[in-house]
Order: C-alpha cells, then structure tokens, then sequence
C-alpha cells in the first residue's frame, strides 16, 4: 500500500512538473488562423504518456488548455488537440511496450495520428460552431499535424537520450 502511495505522488508530482511547463511555455506557438500550434503541448503529451500512461497524459492535457484558456493564451481548439493526441500517444506506447517496437516511437506515432488527424478533425466543428470561425472538416490537419510531428520528434530525441543513461531506466521503473 506504501509503495501504491508512493508510486501515486510520484506521478502527481511529474504531472504537476508537467502542467506548469506547458503552461509556462504556453508563449511559444505558431499561429494559423484561428488556432494557435503550440509543439510544446505535444512534447508534454508524448513525454506524460511515456512516463505516466494515457489517464495522467489526457488529464495533464486537459488542465494545460484550461489554464492557458482562462489565461487567455489559448484557444478552444487546444482541448480536442492535445487530449486526442495524448490519449493515443499513451495506448500506442502501453499496447505496443512488449512487442519489440520503439515504445517512444509509437508514442510520437500515437501523438501525430491523434493530435495531426483526429484532433484536427473534431477542431473544425468547434472552430465553426464554438467560435464562429467556419473553416472545412481538413482545414487544421496541415497546422496541427506539423505542429504534434515538432513536438514529438523533440520528445523522441530527449526520451532516446535519456533511456541511454542508467539511472534514468531505474528511475523510470518505479513509475
């Protein structure tokens, strides 16, 4: 039960690390439009994922558009965006952790397919209905495609780096 606990704190605590640097780096986007691409949303979605699983990664998702959202930084399109995106990141990396794939690729993998299409996808009924901005079912595809591929392909480099390194592994395991 200790160990549970533990374990739980941990999490809460990489998760509220990860909150308060996407929020914190929430000044740096690409703006598109309506939308604004932020990469370093789907850094924090890939590296949540990989280290605390799609639950944590879609709630750390969920609070960073909320908060960038109520401190007017953001956009009513980072909620379906980021939260697609690290749900998949977080299912491709857990089903795929023993099948002799690059788990960190399938993350990155799961973040691009989820944030680049399916995000994009549901963004464009919000953008026209939500917002007002009437744009076409594809329309963000192209923003937020480039966008979670940026993101993931830095969270991919950091995530290889570290694996390398002995007491990150460890570190990792009692996660």
């Amino acid at each position: 039960m200790n160990k549970a606990k533990n374990n739980r704190s941990l999490k809460l605590s990489i998760s509220g690390m990860l909150i308060a640097l996407g929020v914190i780096l929430s000044t740096f986007y690409i703006p598109f439009g309506v939308a604004k691409c932020f990469p370093i949303q789907h850094f924090i979605n890939v590296i949540g994922a990989v280290l605390l699983g799609p639950a944590y990664a879609v709630i750390n998702a969920f609070l960073i558009s909320l908060i960038r959202n109520m401190l007017g930084m953001g956009s009513l399109l980072a909620f379906p965006g980021s939260m697609i995106g690290a749900a998949l990141a977080g299912f491709l990396y857990q089903r795929f952790s023993n099948q002799g794939f690059s788990n960190h690729r399938m993350a990155c993998l799961g973040e691009v397919m989820g944030t680049g299409i399916g995000g994009s996808m549901i963004a464009a009924p919000v953008a026209s209905y939500l917002m007002g901005n009437h744009v076409g079912l594809f329309f963000f595809i192209i923003p937020f495609g480039i966008s979670s591929l940026v993101g993931s392909v830095f969270s991919l480099i950091i995530l290889e780096a570290t694996d390398i390194l002995k007491p990150m592994r460890k570190w990792k395991e009692k996660i």
